[in-house]
Formats: structure tokens, sequence, C-alpha cells
């Protein structure tokens, strides 16, 4: 059997997936920041993790297309 070929909702599926990991992380970073006052820092430092993690999520989701 041949594999299918990529759709638009396979895109779409992996855009909405690294922009959730990217918005998941930076909320993550930006709670833990509140509790020790440095938010805005942390906010930013999850949101690169969040880029890094997502990129890696979407790789391992779709690495066969």
């Amino acid at each position: 059997m041949s594999p299918s070929r990529p759709t638009r909702a396979d895109a779409a599926s992996a855009g909405i997936g690294l922009v959730a990991t990217m918005v998941a992380c930076t909320a993550a970073g930006y709670g833990l920041g509140s509790l020790v006052g440095l938010a805005v820092p942390l906010g930013l430092l999850g949101l690169f993790a969040g880029v890094i993690v997502g990129l890696a999520v979407v790789h391992a989701r779709f690495r066969r297309i």
C-alpha cells in the first residue's frame, strides 16, 4: 500500500500544534515567573522554549509526511 499524499488538514494540524505548544510554554513560563517576580523574562524564555518543543512535537507526529 502506498502512503497517501499530505492534505491541507495535515498542514493545519501541524500549525495549530506548533502554536498551541508555544502558547502553553509561554503561559507556563509567565505563571512560574509571576511566582518569583520575573514574569516577563520567564514568559519570553517559555516562548522560545515553546518554539523548540513545538518543532520537536510536530516533527515526531508528522515525520512520515
